[in-house]
């Protein structure tokens, strides 16, 4: 660190324009017995919990549930990580759990977890939260701001929006992706992870070492913990969570130049963002539709059967969310590239083929319908001197099979006669709605494609596409888009509710102009009804 950089950082912490934002905010629901966070996930017979306290635990805790006891396992060296995974259980269950310490004193609960609806069982209805870019860390500052002003919005401000959208008591949270901010090679790392103020906070990665067991793991913990455990705290203890991974989970931005291209992610790249999920967040649990062999699932070190990037969330024959990492395993092989691998793409196409669920919904981690110029987007459009999108010169290190492969995927989702071909995204840091009805050479009128942007809890002023890129999220080129709400680059969160023959989806949003007090009260500025065509009346338009 330069000397002047030192002595501006230095005078902002003893200044006090620093330390205050890197304290905690306790969660009003937390013990005082050392708990840190709880975050869960759970399937009809299964229950998995991530646990983490403040101070290393003497021997392992003990998770009491329905009269059996089950032992952590410790997921980190010094013993503040565990993993709790409970199986053999009952579908649509409301059972009561206690954590214990190893000699049985209680630390926290009881409290109440529901397993979801058997695969065969016909639920009237499921509320699903949803959101994106959730992560920041509020040590991290704008250096080149006079004032330095905080990159992302506060704890505060997060687990108030958090905290609004759990008042509506959903059955599941999902959280697409850049649930961590800490870029570390990319240009956006100068303002994040290879920041004056990210060393000063968490010290610095050796790339050439493991993550658990070496100084690597205390910087993780300095980086994460406040972007992830300080934000869920035991919010979500009663409520199953989705997470899946996006680029900056793998702690950088997707970014392609002579110099650098950060996807797919190298080795450190790859223990970062395992390391992070195994200690912070549950992996998908298994399900019988989804096979056990695809990349990412079924590794030795973690529980039996479960998935790291490829999930699903099955609530009875009500609805199945297909949830896809589409940073960790794409390829650059020109026209055979894609997001996801073959595998992957079959497994997705097949659940939107068959027939015993009502709804079917896509969650990739990169939604369809907007670009911003990026190099990792579906589509070819990147950002000329003039602030559009153009086609041509050809994107760098962009690969056609990217694109195809979307095609593939939104045709297969407009096929199916008699749903609603709907894709929840993220990424792209704000609040929108568009209907896809053709792309190139495909024709999707007959069953349109929605697309849907849910909002970021996270984004700050700094962070903003319009802001860092010069434009916000644009329907590409090609791609024939009616937008219902234009992309909003505001804070917030959708609800959306599936009952057999419809889907609802209630949009919030806030600005910082509104006041953090206003987030209690937040109330939908808009709400998109969506009917179920009927398989005769598809199939005919179909035709």
């Amino acid at each position: 660190m330069k000397r002047r950089d030192f002595l501006r950082l230095s005078a902002a912490v003893a200044g006090g324009s620093l330390l205050p934002h890197c304290s905690f905010r306790r969660d009003p629901h937390a013990t005082e017995t050392g708990i840190a966070h709880i975050l869960p996930t759970v399937s009809h017979e299964r229950i998995l919990l991530k646990v983490s306290f403040r101070a290393p635990t003497d021997g392992a805790p003990q998770l009491g549930i329905d009269g059996r006891t089950v032992a952590g396992v410790r997921t980190d060296s010094r013993g503040r990580f565990w993993s709790f995974d409970i199986d053999q259980l009952q579908a649509s269950q409301r059972y009561e759990l206690t954590l214990s310490d190893a000699g049985g004193r209680v630390l926290h609960g009881p409290w109440a977890l529901s397993t979801f609806p058997s695969p065969r069982a016909r639920p009237a209805r499921v509320r699903l939260l949803v959101f994106t870019c959730a992560g920041g860390h509020e040590a991290l500052r704008d250096y080149s701001s006079p004032r330095l002003e905080p990159i992302f919005q506060s704890t505060l401000v997060r687990t108030r929006l958090l905290e609004r959208g759990l008042a509506f008591q959903p059955d599941a949270v999902l959280a697409n992706g850049d649930h961590v901010y800490w870029d570390l090679r990319s240009s956006s790392s100068r303002g994040l992870g290879r920041s004056p103020f990210a060393w000063w906070v968490a010290g610095r990665f050796e790339r050439d070492r493991a993550v658990i067991g070496t100084e690597n793991e205390t910087v993780l913990h300095r980086a994460v913990g406040p972007q992830i455990a300080d934000l869920y705290g035991t919010r979500c203890q009663s409520v199953p969570v989705f997470f899946v991974r996006d680029d900056h989970d793998y702690f950088e931005n997707d970014e392609a130049t002579e110099e650098l291209v950060t996807f797919p992610p190298d080795a450190f790249m790859l223990r970062l963002a395992r390391a992070t999920q195994h200690m912070y967040y549950p992996e998908f649990l298994p399900d019988v539709t989804r096979p056990s062999d695809l990349p990412g699932a079924s590794a030795p070190e973690r529980p039996p059967l479960v998935s790291e990037s490829f999930g699903t969330l099955r609530f009875g024959t009500l609805l199945e969310v297909l949830m896809y990492d589409c940073r960790g395993f794409v390829s650059l092989s020109g026209e055979s590239a894609g997001f996801v691998p073959p595998s992957v793409e079959h497994w997705i196409i097949q659940r939107m083929a068959a027939r015993e669920v009502d709804h079917v919904v896509n969650m990739p981690s990169t939604p369809p319908g907007w670009s911003a110029g990026k190099w990792l987007e579906w589509y070819p459009d990147l950002l000329d001197e003039s602030g559009r999108l153009v086609t041509s010169p050809p994107k760098l290190h962009w690969q056609p099979g990217w694109q195809t492969q979307h095609d593939r995927l939104l045709s297969a989702a407009s096929g199916m006669a008699g749903r609603i071909p709907l894709f929840l995204g993220g990424d792209l840091h704000c609040i929108a709605v568009g209907t896809i009805a053709r792309g190139g050479t495909h024709d999707w009128s007959g069953n349109p494609v929605v697309s849907i942007l849910p909002g970021p809890l996270g984004t700050s002023t700094r962070g903003w596409p319009s802001s860092f890129r010069g434009i916000g999220a644009t329907p590409p080129s090609g791609l024939d888009v009616e937008e219902t709400i234009a992309p909003i680059e505001e804070n917030g969160f959708c609800l959306v509710d599936f009952t057999p023959e419809e889907v609802e989806v209630r949009f919030f949003r806030w600005h910082p102009s509104q006041g953090v007090d206003a987030i209690a009260t937040l109330e939908p500025f808009h709400r998109l009804r969506l009917t179920r065509p009927t398989a005769d009346r598809a199939a005919a338009r179909m035709a």
